[in-house]
Order: C-alpha cells, then structure tokens, then sequence
C-alpha cells in the first residue's frame, strides 16, 4: 500500500484543525484596552532607541570614575532616563551617546579625550549595576542581555570629531565598543559639513571624511547621517558600501527649512540605500509651530518679571511661570510623532523607520505624552490606534536597525576575511 497519500491527507487534516492565530483589530479598542496592549507589546519586544544623552548627562552632573553623583539605577528626579523608567516604559537598549561638543574640535586631542572618559562612565554603569545594566557590541549581545531582563548600553559617538586627524582612531572606538559614529554634530568637522553650519567648508564631505566612511565600513561602525548637510549626506551615500542610519533624525515636511531634519529627497535616498532614519522626539524638531510658541512664552514671562521687579529664583514668579505656561502649552504631542512616521512610511514604507528619541539631550522640549522612557508604551498605542500591526512594531523597535547592524557587521566579516 502506498502510504504517501494517507499520510498526506492526515498532515492537510491537522493543518486545517490546527488552531489558527488570532488577528487582533487595535484600531476597534478603546483608549484604555489600546495602551493596555501596547505596554504589553512594549514589555515583550526588544526595544532599541537610537540616541540617549545619558553619559553627557552623568558627566553634567558630576558622575566621574572617582565618585558617583547621578545615580540611574533608581528613580531620578530629573533627566529622561533611569533604570526603573526604562523597565516601565520597554525600552531595553538606548544607545548611549558618547557626545563632543563642537567646542571641543578647537583643541587638538580634547575631543578624543572625552570620548574615552564618557566610555568609561558608560561601561562604569554595567560594572556596578551588573543586575540591571550590560554593555552591548551586536544584536546578538542585545538578545543575550533581553533575555535576562537586563538593560543593554551600546554605544555610538555623537560627533566625528572624536578621530581628530588619525584614521586609525577609526578602528580604536570599534575596539573600545563604538558601533555608531555620527560624522558631524554643530559645526563643519574634519570629516565633513554639518546640518547646523552654513559655512559650507568642503562643500559635503572632505578627502579625509571619504576615507572615514570606508574605513568606518571595513571595521564595521555604522555610518550615521544625523546632523550632517545635505550635500555630505549625499557624499556619503555614494561612498558607503553598507546601509546607513541617521540616529536621531526627523521629517523635514513638518520643519520647513530645517536642515536638521531628512527632505523627502533624503528619506528615499535613504531607503534605497536599504538604511533606517530614527525618528527624534525633540519638540523643534517634531512640529515648527513649537519653536514660535515657546518663544512666545519666553518672551511673556521675561517682560512679567521685568514688570513685577521679580527674579526666576522667586517663588511669586515660579508659580506664576508654571501656570502661564501650562495655559499656554506649545508642546506638540505624541501624535505629532506617529505623524512623522506615518510620513515615512507613506514615502518609502514600514522597513527604513526607527526610534531615536534624544531623551537626555533635547532638555524640556519633549512632547507631551513622551516626556520621558517611561512613556513609550503611549507612542505605540498612537500607532496601534492608526492601523499598525503587532509585526510593524517590532520592525520600528528593532527589527530594522538590527538588519542595517547586521549587514554592516556581515560586511566587515568580509573585509576582515577576504
């Protein structure tokens, strides 16, 4: 008897039996069962933001490898991240900024310096609180430190500025745990222009910053676009073997003549290239209105002192301040953010869309509903509300930065090989 037939029927049957995986429809909740599911999402899928301003912040305030000051193992009263908040809010790698200021390239070796000490209090953090946070230098590290409950720290430098003159500081911040560098940050840099310069010093990138870009490569640091001119965006698409990121950046469409932010050109761009843009939460980089509106307020409350002969030390005038401003709100809200990636993935689709929120680094500017880690879960129900899916989630919270690190680790493999 030829049994391939029955045998056959009897695996249709069991397929056809087989329980089949409930499609939830988010969209038909109420607000309350919404959140309730995306905290859910948010505690059960790897979360990677692009870009925390916590090492700057420690060293601000007072953290050194003699003493501890800021301590983020517990609930802070300030600042945007902290243990606990993070653990609320899902988020389980926060690539550590390891930013230099702009400042710092007028002195020839002062930015590399800071770039090792904010190292070494970031790697300080895993090594005192070895139960709550775990340094990361790959994807796989991330899932490692996840599956033990443990918060990962890779790390990525804000600012090129930390190579100085010397190609081979490349390959001795990949050795020190850099997996990121972002080739400019103020001002126009050794590597190339930045966003916020109208200097224009090399017009896109230099000679030199070519060579950083393919060295960046060879060792296997991604190449990040945030903060860099348009024109040294475009340079260092047409050099880079691999995908590319840009960290903390946001849509231009809603920030007209905001070079800080990623035109529609650039977005396809990037996705061509197969990279991920990680969209910043910052509130001038969110919503153009927020800048005029703050302004505004500034501007009210400085004439209100001057008039009521009153310092901002005043209790009268902190009281004063805190009521006017809260009738007078200019933040944007959480639903300005799923607005820019709405627009992304609109123009190039769900695959090139990440998170990059500059908790740390762009001060009281932040949205209302994500003020700080804790408040992730209330951007995915904004997402789940506009017809997300569970699976669109996960790419925007890992899965596609870990396929750009990936590829770019693959492609270093190669090189290292070959």
């Amino acid at each position: 008897m030829n049994k391939l037939p029955y045998l056959a029927g009897l695996l249709i049957l069991a397929f056809s039996c087989a329980p089949k995986e409930e499609v939830i429809d988010y969209t038909k909740m109420s607000d309350e069962e919404r959140l309730k599911a995306a905290t859910e999402i948010a505690q059960s899928t790897i979360m990677v933001d692009g870009h925390v301003d916590l090492p700057y912040r420690m060293k601000v305030g007072g953290f050194t490898l003699q003493r501890e000051i800021l301590d983020v193992s517990v609930r802070t009263p300030d600042g945007n991240f902290d243990f606990p908040r993070a653990k609320e809010g899902g988020l389980d790698a926060p690539f550590m900024s390891i930013y230099i200021p702009a400042g710092n390239q007028k002195t020839p070796g002062a930015s590399k310096a800071l770039a090792d000490s904010l190292i070494a209090m970031t790697e300080r953090l895993a090594t005192t609180f070895p139960d709550k946070f775990a340094m990361a230098y790959s994807p796989a590290d991330i899932e490692a430190n996840f599956a033990k409950g443990l918060i990962s720290l890779p790390m990525g430098m804000e600012n090129g500025a930390g190579i100085e003159d010397d190609l081979a500081n490349v390959e001795y911040f990949y050795k020190k745990g850099i997996r990121y560098i972002t080739l400019t940050h103020g001002t126009d840099n050794l590597i190339g222009d930045a966003s916020y310069d109208t200097t224009g010093t090399y017009g896109g990138l230099s000679e030199y910053g070519e060579q950083v870009v393919a060295e960046m490569n060879r060792v296997g640091i991604m190449v990040d676009l945030s903060h860099v001119s348009d024109n040294t965006f475009r340079d260092a698409l047409a050099i880079t073997k691999v995908p590319i990121i840009a960290s903390h950046s946001s849509v231009r469409k809603f920030t007209p003549g905001f070079e800080r932010n990623m035109s529609d050109e650039l977005i396809r761009a990037m996705a061509k290239n197969g990279g991920v843009m990680m969209i910043n939460f910052g509130g001038s980089f969110i919503d153009s209105a927020y800048a005029a509106g703050s302004t505004k307020i500034r501007e009210h409350l400085v004439n209100y002192m001057a008039e009521n002969n009153l310092s901002r030390s005043d209790s009268a005038y902190r009281a004063y301040a805190a009521e006017y401003a809260a009738a007078n709100n200019p933040f944007p809200t959480v639903q300005r953010v799923a607005d820019h990636i709405d627009h992304v993935k609109n123009l190039v689709g769900i695959d090139y869309i990440g998170l990059g929120s500059d908790f740390d680094g762009v001060g009281d500017t932040l949205p209302t509903g994500l003020k700080d880690v804790s408040m992730f879960p209330n951007l995915i129900a904004e997402l789940l509300k506009r017809g997300y899916s569970k699976e669109d989630i996960e790419k925007i919270c890992y899965k596609n930065v870990f396929r750009v690190w990936n590829a770019v680790e693959e492609y270093a493999a190669a090189q290292k090989a070959g």
